[in-house]
């Protein structure tokens, strides 16, 4: 009786690690969204500009010119 007991806690126990490195996962996962994000958000204006500035730069083919 006292075998099915320990096994028993043993089980619960092992669930409760697993939770535990779950909701941490979950957790650094958030984070990092939130990271990437304001990365992104940082980074667009960048982005934009030199995609304007890259059409300005672009030489014309030959048969555009007029």
């Amino acid at each position: 009786m006292t075998s099915i007991y320990v096994a028993i806690g043993l089980g619960v126990a092992g669930l409760v690690v697993i939770m535990v490195a779950g909701a941490r996962v979950v957790a650094a996962a958030r984070t990092l969204n939130r990271e990437i994000a304001a990365a992104k958000a940082q980074l667009e204006p960048r982005r934009a500009r030199l995609t304007h500035q890259g059409d300005e730069t672009t030489p014309r083919a030959a048969y555009d010119r007029g």
